[in-house]
């Protein structure tokens, strides 16, 4: 984008001749109009947030390191029972994953997706939790409306996994309030997303600005053909019209280094 200033004249400050433009320097600026945001999906938001900003990942692994640290108590009326097979299966939810982990896991994807789903499968006269990936289970409902399975897709593969409803069914679906939902949860790190974009495309403009040696990231230089410089006038006026232009919180980010002719005046 070119601006041409049409009180810039010739130097000696004699006008342009008529029919021919006022000014002898200009201005390119190139500057993006609006802010790119993270998508708003699970994968999105776990790359860019646990994967990639460590406020985050420390916030979500604290929160579920604690939660999972919980002993689970089981009662029968009002006696504690210390010995059940339910309690040996939230010891050992599955041959892969320890209680513990098992429940970091669950909170993990319940504070970066908003829901967390578990399969109960059966493996001989044993029974074992697992968790589904989020962004790989999609809700089915019946005809009303009402949540009934959960399809599990993986690349070409996909299975239907019924909901447990009370005395049948192997899947189960945990989701935290979503006002605008009524299927799916609302993950707590959606509503931190613009904070979030903010520290991580501070972090690597500070990052570029330390590999190009702290250089500008662009220079505005007034250089007339026919020699001389801008007054002191010019000079201060264009000084204003670029702070007002491109300055504050409304306007494109970055700043530009200002050269005046010969005289090696510099602002920015």
């Amino acid at each position: 984008m070119a601006f041409n200033w049409p009180w810039a004249k010739r130097p000696g400050g004699k006008a342009a001749p008529e029919g021919k433009s006022g000014g002898y320097g200009f201005v390119a600026l190139h500057v993006e109009g609006e802010a790119h945001w993270t998508r708003r999906d699970y994968p999105a938001l776990a790359r860019e947030g646990f994967m990639r900003n460590p406020i985050v990942h420390r916030s979500v692994r604290l929160v579920a390191d604690t939660a999972a640290s919980v002993p689970w108590l089981l009662y029968q009326g009002a006696n504690e029972l210390t010995a059940h097979p339910l309690l040996d299966l939230l010891a050992r939810p599955n041959h892969r994953q320890a209680g513990a982990s098992f429940m970091e896991a669950l909170y993990g994807y319940l504070i970066l997706s908003g829901n967390a789903y578990l399969e109960r499968v059966d493996a001989g006269a044993l029974a074992e939790l697992h968790l589904l990936r989020p962004d790989r289970v999609t809700v089915l409902t019946d005809a009303a409306g009402w949540p009934v399975a959960l399809k599990y897709s993986q690349t070409a593969v996909s299975r239907t996994v019924p909901l447990f409803n009370g005395s049948e069914g192997g899947a189960l679906q945990l989701s935290l309030f979503h006002p605008l939902d009524d299927h799916y949860g609302f993950p707590p790190l959606e509503a931190a997303l613009a904070a979030l974009d903010i520290q991580n495309a501070a972090g690597r403009w500070n990052k570029a600005l330390l590999d190009n040696s702290a250089r500008p990231s662009g220079a505005l230089v007034y250089a007339p053909k026919e020699g001389g410089n801008l007054t002191d006038e010019q000079y201060e006026r264009l000084k204003t019209e670029l702070e007002e232009g491109y300055s504050g919180a409304a306007a494109p980010a970055g700043r530009c280094c200002l050269k005046a002719g010969s005289t090696g005046r510099r602002w920015g």
